[in-house]
């Protein structure tokens, strides 16, 4: 029996997040850099107008194929005032909530490692997009978004500097904000 686990059997969840499991991860992705190699897959199809529905489950990751349970179902539409049904987020509005998500996860994630009880994150992320370049009304104005802000509303057991630092971190390791800020290539291949 460990007895590092009988010692300390507070330390091993913290804010939710299995700290020892973490930590095994990043050993185990240091000592083995093959197995940081991950494929993430979604299956989108065209229900009707500018509903669609995205099915996501198997992937590659930890050196072989993966599933779960079930697929997680994803829908998309546009509000009513952009010609759609409005029975789901727009695909610009998953994009927002992505980013909320991965910096949300990375400050748990951080706050747990560094011993830092959370009391409550939120985070908000708004983005600003002129609709004259994706309509093809205006070739010199971009399709996406002009720009994004998020703000972390973090409080814990920590000084407000220690909280930052959480989040600074959760910045810096977003595969989300990655993608954002510094572009991803992307192939479209058609079959007809």
């Amino acid at each position: 029996m460990n007895t590092a686990t009988l010692e300390r059997p507070a330390k091993i969840a913290k804010n939710g997040v299995n700290v020892p499991t973490l930590l095994a991860t990043i050993g185990v992705v240091k000592d083995m850099p093959a197995a940081a190699k991950f494929q993430f897959r979604a299956r989108g199809e065209w229900v009707s107008g500018t509903h669609s529905r995205a099915a996501i489950n198997g992937y590659f990751g930890a050196g072989e194929e993966q599933s779960r349970e079930k697929d997680f179902v994803i829908e998309g539409d546009h509000p009513a005032v952009l010609c759609g049904a409005d029975k789901a987020p727009t695909p610009v509005e998953y994009l927002l909530s992505a980013l909320a998500a991965c910096l949300t996860a990375g400050v748990g994630n951080i706050a747990s490692v560094r011993q830092i009880d959370l009391e409550s994150v939120e985070t908000i992320v708004e983005g600003d997009i002129d609709l004259q370049g994706l309509l093809g009304l205006n070739d010199e104005v971009r399709n996406g978004y002009q720009g994004i802000r998020a703000t972390v509303k973090i409080k814990g057991d920590a000084s407000a500097e220690q909280l930052e630092k959480v989040v600074q971190q959760s910045v810096a390791r977003s595969a989300v904000f990655d993608m954002l800020t510094n572009g991803t290539r992307v192939e479209v291949a058609i079959e007809a």
